[in-house]
């Protein structure tokens, strides 16, 4: 009877303080995405109290925050877990220093993408490059169009996007070389019109400033401009056709919404007018926004 009891009373110590490791760790990780959570979301909030109709950067960049001091804490808690496991079990850690020296070398040469991933990602957080909610095109090695699209989480190894298909693309932060932001601090809507080559540029240029008029008179379109519309001239020429260019200045973020808006408002007024527009001028938005 003797190895039962052993047991039992091993089972009522040791087995008894490992499930509370394991239980503990499984606890306190769920109470650190809830509290995780709770912060975003405060942030979140915040940010829409604020800023409104964008985030504001700091918003941003606290949201990224938040989501890496969380899963560093959770993976410290289920690493101080298993060691505490293993000293409970018995495994002596002096006999395991030399054999580890070797595994750490081995996995040092094996491991120096997941190196060069976290230090990218180190730098991309520190460095604010992009944040929580920005639309970015990243070019990485071996691509050369590169990806678009909203920025839903960066970790210290990847960033993960999420394309205008509502495709989750993650991509490696070791692997990133370029790293285009749409929606930093202000953005610019472009729209280039295409009209036929024998139309009075004078006439459209008229036309055109109307048009952004009426869209700085607008309430809803105003509220996403920072600068009235303003027509730029003939951007481009054409065996038949000549392309008048319009910008305007908008909140990050928001220069798909005002250039869909302003290219019907240009098709509209011409067609009013007479003006065939090409039928290039599209409201497509482009890949990535939202």
């Amino acid at each position: 009877m003797a190895p039962i009891t052993d047991i039992t009373t091993w089972a009522r110590g040791s087995g008894l303080e490992i499930v509370l490791f394991i239980s503990g760790a499984i606890v306190l990780s769920r109470i650190t995405r809830w509290v995780g959570s709770a912060v975003t979301g405060r942030i979140e909030a915040r940010s829409a109290r604020d800023a409104g109709l964008v985030r504001t950067e700091s918003a941003k960049h606290g949201h990224v925050l938040a989501q890496v001091v969380m899963w560093a804490v959770i993976v410290l808690l289920y690493s101080v877990a298993a060691v505490l496991t293993l000293r409970r079990l018995g495994v002596p850690f002096t006999g395991l220093v030399a054999p580890a020296a070797v595994v750490g070398v081995a996995l040092g040469f094996g491991a120096q993408r997941l190196v060069q991933d976290v230090l990218a990602g180190l730098f991309i957080i520190v460095e604010r490059q992009y944040g929580f909610g920005d639309v970015v095109r990243i070019a990485a090695l071996g691509s050369e169009v590169g990806v678009s699209g909203t920025v839903e989480e960066v970790t210290l190894r990847v960033t993960r996007l999420r394309t205008v298909n509502g495709e989750v693309v993650i991509v490696p932060n070791g692997q990133i070389v370029q790293v285009t932001n749409q929606s930093r601090d202000w953005a610019r809507a472009v729209v280039d019109v295409p009209v036929p080559s024998n139309v009075d540029v004078s006439r459209v240029r008229e036309i055109l400033g109307r048009v952004g008029l009426d869209a700085r008179d607008d309430a809803t379109l105003s509220a996403l401009l920072l600068d009235p519309p303003s027509v730029l001239g003939v951007e481009s020429l054409e065996l038949d056709t000549l392309h008048v260019r319009m910008v305007a200045r908008t909140l990050p973020g928001k220069q798909f919404t005002v250039g869909r808006e302003l290219r019907a408002r240009v098709a509209l007024a011409l067609q009013a007018e007479g003006i065939n527009v090409s039928t290039s001028l599209d409201t497509v938005e482009p890949a990535g926004a939202r």
